[in-house]
C-alpha cells in the first residue's frame, strides 16, 4: 500500500517562485510514487480577512497554477480545502485537546501577531489545529514542509498522540515530514533579505508577463560591487546568486562567481541574464496557465473529483472519531 501524503498552499494569490521550487515541483515527483492529497487552503486564508471579491479567483488562479506546473488530477486528489466540509468538525473535534498556552507559544502566531497586532483573532490562534485537520483527516504518514513549518507538523503529531492516547485507540499515524534529497529549497526575495513571500512583496510569480518579471530582477537589491579580491559575500549578494543556482546552469552560476572574485562584476549583466533564466522556468507553465484558467469546464471536473476523493478519506475518518469520542444517533 502507498504511503499517504498531504499538503497545501494558501490561496491568498498566484502562486510565485518559492511556492515552485519550495512546494510544486517537489508534489509532481511525489504523484508518481505516493497517494497524495493536494489542497488549496481557502479556510486558512481566512486570517488576514480576505475582500469576498478576490477569494473565489484567488483559488480559481491556484488552482489553474497547481495543473499548469505539473499535477496531474489522474495521480492526485487535487482539491479544495472548503469543498471537503468535514475538515471543519475534525477541526472542532481536535481543537478540544488543543490548549490554549501551547497554541500561544507557536512561533507562527507570535510572528503574526507583531505583523497584524489589529487582527489577532481565534483563526490565527487555533492555526495549526486546521493543520493537522488537514493532514489528519487522511491519516497522512508523510507531509512536505519547509523549515518554518516543522513546529506546525510536530504539534500535528502531537495532537495524534494525545487523541489516540486519551481514547486508547490507535485512530493516527503520526506523520513524518518528507526529506526531499538534498537540503530544503529556501527562495529569497528581491529585495535583499528573508525568503521569497507574498506579504512581504518581494515575490516572482510563475504567471508575470516578461516585461513584468524582467523589471522585477533588474531592481533586485544589490550594493556597490566588491572592493577586495575573493571577499566574502553580503547576504544581498548571496541572495541574488541563491536564485541564480536555482534557475541557471552552473557554468552560469560559476562564470559570474568568478566575477565577482575578480572584483569584475557587472549587476545589471548578472540580473539580466537571472532574468532570462528565470523565465525560460516560468514561460511554459504561464501559457499552460492561460490555456487552463479560461477553460470552466475543465477546472470545475477537476475540483470536483478531487472533493469527491478527499471528502470519501475525510469522511470516513470523521465517522471513527465520532464513534471513538462516543457520539451515537438514537
Amino acid at each position: 500500500m502507498k504511503q499517504i501524503v498531504v499538503s497545501g498552499i494558501r490561496s491568498t494569490g498566484h502562486l510565485h517562485l518559492g511556492n515552485y521550487y519550495g512546494a510544486l515541483r517537489n508534489f509532481i515527483q511525489m504523484q508518481n510514487d505516493f497517494e497524495c492529497y493536494f489542497f488549496i487552503a481557502d479556510y486558512h486564508s481566512l486570517t488576514t480577512h480576505p475582500d469576498p471579491k478576490d477569494l473565489h479567483p484567488n483559488v480559481r488562479s491556484i488552482l489553474a497554477e497547481y495543473l499548469a506546473s505539473g499535477l496531474d488530477p489522474e495521480k492526485s486528489s487535487i482539491y479544495i480545502q472548503s469543498d471537503v466540509p468535514e475538515v471543519c468538525e475534525i477541526f472542532t473535534l481536535l481543537n478540544m485537546h488543543a490548549y490554549i498556552g501551547e497554541l500561544e507559544r507557536t512561533a507562527s502566531f507570535k510572528d503574526k501577531i507583531r505583523k497584524q497586532p489589529e487582527n489577532v483573532n481565534a483563526g490565527l490562534l487555533t492555526y495549526p489545529v486546521l493543520m493537522a485537520a488537514d493532514i489528519l483527516q487522511h491519516k497522512a504518514n508523510l507531509v512536505p514542509v519547509g523549515k518554518d513549518q516543522l513546529q506546525h507538523l510536530e504539534m500535528t503529531r502531537k495532537y495524534a498522540r494525545r487523541f489516540n492516547t486519551i481514547y486508547g485507540a490507535e485512530l493516527f499515524p503520526e506523520p513524518d515530514a518528507y526529506k526531499f534529497h538534498g537540503e530544503p529549497i529556501k527562495i529569497p526575495g528581491l529585495d535583499g533579505s528573508g525568503k521569497m513571500g507574498k506579504s512581504e512583496g518581494n515575490c516572482i510569480y510563475l504567471n508575470d508577463e516578461d516585461k513584468v518579471l524582467t523589471k522585477k530582477v533588474m531592481r533586485a537589491v544589490t550594493d556597490q560591487g566588491p572592493t577586495e579580491m575573493n571577499q566574502q559575500k553580503p547576504e544581498v549578494i548571496e541572495n541574488l546568486f541563491t536564485l541564480m543556482k536555482v534557475v541557471s546552469t552552473p557554468d552560469t552560476v560559476e562564470h559570474f562567481n568568478d566575477l565577482y572574485n575578480k572584483c569584475e562584476i557587472r549587476y545589471g549583466d548578472m540580473k539580466k541574464q537571472l532574468a532570462e533564466d528565470i523565465l525560460k522556468v516560468t514561460a511554459p507553465i504561464r501559457e499552460r496557465y492561460k490555456e487552463i484558467v479560461n477553460d470552466d469546464e475543465y477546472l470545475r471536473r477537476v475540483a470536483a473529483i478531487g472533493a469527491e476523493k478527499a471528502r470519501e478519506s475525510s469522511a470516513k475518518t470523521l465517522r471513527e472519531m465520532r464513534e471513538i469520542m462516543g457520539f451515537k444517533k438514537f
